[in-house]
């Protein structure tokens, strides 16, 4: 069968090669014998006909010889690169989105400055022309002859070369690869394309184009930037001496910029501004009255000083760049056919640019108090990158140098030369760093300097709308300037704001607040999937101390006590926990072991606060949403967001339990988010507003979260090292209630000041549900008033007390294989937290009762010295199958 194909196409090409022999035969056979009038018109007719033939070929890529060309489509209705613009649910401009910065306008919008300026210098027969200047070629072409050569491109052809790049983005084809065939066929179809566009639009469409396409350097593409970067003003606003200083730049937007060469600028603009004199006649025919119109204006403007306002606008100028990215990524998520670099979008988001901000500032005030602690706390001590038994890790600092860039460029420049590198690495040099009361310029060496940096504490901070979804604030961390990774969506251990999903899942399933649960010592036997076997696992509280109590699961819940919610998990099913939470909106894998109900498995600050706003929203799931609408480069809206009715994830009286137990954690003796309703935080709304809150503390307090929730607005933080090996050494300064809380309820306090805001979100619940009598909820348990300063409670004496044994069933973290990951959970909402949330509201019995209930009443001394034995040579991990012991 092939060798019929190949015979089919021999046989074509006889026929092709035959009858070009033919037709060259006849045409010769026009010129023997023929007067000299008739060789001549068939010369003529035959020159037109090879022109036209050949820019058939080369528009349509004859053989694929000259390559591809726009199409009439693409000529009529051009795509230029536009930047997509994003703006605040309050209607203000966060940032841009571009590659090339450019906005187009419309020529109404335009000064005629600007294209009297342009024409008389670039094309003063402009209006002549359609599309080729020919006389201005031959004269080119003459002054080449002489060793002058200059341009001859009209302004139709440098748009050509503008708008659809003949000469990268589409290729001369075969042809193209001969030397010196190349920059003719480039220049053919530069011709060809600027005929056709003179064709489809007329000298306004044109000069339009133009002006919206050209590159003015400083990454100014379009006059619209260039007008803002240069001048700080509008295109319709721009000044003679301004327009002409913009076409100046046209010859050579470096060797005329006003910034870099002013003096130069200044004679190139003289000349534009001399142009405009000499051609007043036609601009004056062409545009009316004229800017330069006599001798005395021309002086007069040239003798003008160059009035530069320099700005050029980058990608990461404007507010929320945090949000920015993450609003990329949903982008590119839930509209892929969009291209956000080049569309010339207008995309409205949820953002709220004042809540913003207050959250912004929520983040500066308050990690830089975490900072100080934080400093302050290893003082003395040592380097902070330590393991889970406190000691230094060895080579950190080492490692993380060789991930870095400037080991990767020293590698390259002494590849075989360590000592080289070693001594560039540790030679002093000048940086700059960064800190809380602006950038800090100091002489030190890059393993210096990385030491400097990784010693920073994070965070992450997210507040939403639970009835809706939108996120309303959002800080991926402290700078996106120094740390561009974003801390609201990172993975980290939720510690015990988890235990929310386990609760829940418990009043799914029939329980009320006041039933009660032991808090006592348990030890669980669980496999290690490391070691491939069975180990012993004993999850303990805050201290490693137990009551020994029945205590309502609202009390529970609010003093965050371990055991109850490790046997709440164990007794509701591990499996249903982890429904629950997907539900509710977690998307992160969740393992199917008895830890998970202390928070084992990462999860991201982005979902967790998106799951908490289900309780908020009586049950109701809303997925986040960032974008209310869309709107194309020609004003068409191609997105509008609808209110979703969202999915039920928890019946109504489920929701409504959990709204207590949130409330708990606020409001009841030893809560461990007491501090949300301090005097200096929402104290003062306590009456006019329904709140709730959890915290969270991994193990070795690597994470410190706090979710607040109020009826209308969500919020969460996340505090930790960029390290999970880089922590406080005790819970005292590094748990939830130190660190992330204070973030969350100095926002919800600058949301309540705020008039314009305050209505909106100073709420609270509906009324309960009808089936709901208040003695399901409301029973608080009376812990016995403390003997001892809850201070010496915290997670360092505990672990001084009991000898490095690990109570908690897994070790602490270390940034790569990380062991007791799954099994760790040393919550400490310890009383010292719970002390100072207290005073703020004046009440030392409160005191004194947290400081007794948190420190998790009794000790672990039922374990015999065989168990304690047992739990010294083991370093457990917690995953299924578990039962107690």
């Amino acid at each position: 069968m092939s060798s019929n194909i190949i015979s089919k196409v021999a046989q074509s090409l006889c026929k092709l090669g035959r009858g070009v022999r033919n037709g060259w035969n006849w045409y010769k056979g026009q010129y023997k014998g023929r007067p000299w009038w008739y060789k001549t018109i068939t010369a003529i007719w035959s020159f037109f006909a090879f022109v036209i033939f050949y820019c058939f070929a080369v528009y349509f890529n004859l053989f694929w010889l000259f390559g591809k060309s726009p199409s009439i489509e693409d000529i009529i209705n051009p795509k230029t690169a536009a930047a997509s613009e994003i703006y605040s649910a309050d209607g203000k401009l966060l940032g841009k989105y571009f590659n090339e910065n450019r906005s187009p306008v419309p020529y109404d919008s335009i000064s005629p400055a600007f294209f009297e300026a342009l024409v008389s210098t670039e094309d003063e027969r402009f209006f002549q022309h359609h599309g080729i200047d020919y006389r201005g070629m031959f004269a080119a072409a003459k002054d080449a002859t002489h060793g002058h050569a200059r341009g001859a491109s009209t302004i139709t052809q440098q748009l050509v070369k503008n708008m659809f790049r003949v000469r990268t983005q589409y290729s001369t084809g075969l042809l193209g690869k001969v030397p010196g065939l190349r920059i003719v066929i480039m220049k053919s179809k530069e011709i060809i394309i600027a005929r056709l566009i003179e064709m489809f639009c007329d000298k306004k469409q044109i000069l339009e184009m133009y002006a919206n396409t050209v590159d003015f350097g400083s990454n100014a593409f379009g006059i619209k930037t260039a007008a803002k970067t240069y001048f700080s003003t509008t295109p319709l606003d721009l000044k003679p001496e301004e327009a002409a200083v913009l076409v100046g730049l046209l010859k050579a937007t470096s060797a005329y910029n006003p910034k870099i060469n002013p003096e130069n600028s200044k004679k190139r603009r003289n000349t534009v501004l001399s142009n405009m004199y000499s051609h007043r006649a036609m601009l004056s025919e062409r545009f009316g009255d004229v800017y330069i119109a006599d001798k005395q204006t021309l002086e007069r403007l040239q003798n003008k000083p160059i009035d530069l306002k320099f700005s050029v606008e980058n990608a990461y100028d404007g507010q929320a760049l945090y949000f920015r990215e993450a609003l990329k990524d949903y982008m590119e998520k839930n509209f892929p056919d969009l291209d956000v670099y080049s569309d010339g979008l207008k995309i409205y988001t949820t953002l709220d640019s004042r809540m913003q901000q207050y959250a912004e500032k929520a983040v500066h005030d308050q990690m830089k108090v975490v900072q100080r602690n934080f400093d302050a706390h290893w003082r003395g001590v040592g380097d902070p990158w330590c393991d889970e038994k406190g000691q230094v890790i060895p080579g950190f600092i080492e490692d993380k140098v060789r991930k870095t860039d400037t080991y990767k460029m020293l590698q390259a420049r002494f590849p075989n030369n360590p000592d080289s590198v070693d001594y560039y690495l540790n030679k002093p040099h000048d940086v700059t760093l960064y800190s809380y009361d602006g950038p800090v310029h100091k002489t030190m060496s890059t393993v210096d300097s990385l030491k400097y940096m990784v010693k920073f504490m994070h965070t992450g901070f997210v507040a939403m709308e639970p009835e809706t979804g939108y996120v309303r604030a959002y800080v991926g961390d402290i700078d996106f300037k120094t740390w561009k990774y974003d801390k609201v969506r990172s993975m980290r251990q939720p510690g015990s704001t988890f235990k929310l999903f386990v609760y829940a899942t418990a009043m799914k399933q029939g329980l009320t607040p006041a039933d009660t649960r032991k808090d006592e010592y348990i030890r669980m036997r669980v496999y290690d999937k490391f070691k491939h076997d069975s180990v012993y696992w004993q999850p303990h509280n805050a201290n490693g101390r137990f009551s020994n109590a029945e205590m309502p699961l609202r009390s529970a819940f609010a003093r965050s006590v371990n055991t109850i919610a490790v046997k709440l998990g164990q007794e509701v099913g591990i499996s249903n926990v982890i429904q629950t939470a997907q539900d509710m909106g977690i998307k992160s894998p969740l393992d199917d072991n008895p830890s998970l109900a202390l928070g084992s498995n990462d999860v991201n600050l982005f979902e967790l606060v998106n799951a908490y706003g289900t309780v908020a929203d009586d049950g109701i799931h809303q997925e986040p949403v960032m974008v209310t609408k869309i709107v194309d480069a020609d004003g068409n809206t191609i997105f509008e967001a609808k209110q979703e009715e969202g999915t039920r994830a928890l019946p109504q009286t489920a929701a409504f339990y959990m709204q207590k137990l949130l409330e708990a954690g606020v409001r009841d003796a030893g809560g461990t988010s007491q501090t949300l309703g301090a005097g200096m935080y929402l104290g003062p709304f306590s009456n006019q507003l329904d709140m709730g809150g959890k915290t969270g503390t991994s193990n070795n307090h690597s994470d410190a979260w706090f979710v607040g929730v109020t009826p209308s607005l969500v919020a969460g933080a996340w505090v930790g090292g960029e390290y999970r090996s880089i922590h406080f050494r005790t819970g005292a300064l590094g748990q939830g209630s130190r660190t992330a809380l204070p973030i969350v309820a100095q926002f919800f306090r600058s949301v309540m000041d705020d008039a314009s805001l305050r209505g909106k979100y100073q709420r609270k619940y509906g009324m309960p549900p009808s089936d709901v009598a208040p003695s399901t909820y409301e029973a608080v348990y009376n812990a016995p008033a403390a003997k001892n300063d809850s201070l010496s409670n915290d997670s360092l004496s505990v672990n001084e007390e009991y000898d490095d044994e690990n109570l908690l069933g897994g070790e602490g973290h270390s940034e790569g294989h990380e062991a007791g990951a799954d099994a760790a959970e040393s919550h400490n909402e310890n009383a010292a937290t719970h002390k100072e949330g207290n005073a703020h509201n004046n009440n030392a019995h409160n005191n004194s009762a947290a400081s007794s209930v948190s420190s998790s009443q009794g000790s672990a001394q039922s374990a015999t010295k065989k168990e304690k034995k047992e739990k010294k040579s083991r370093k457990n991990n917690n995953n299924p199958e578990a039962f107690f012991d």
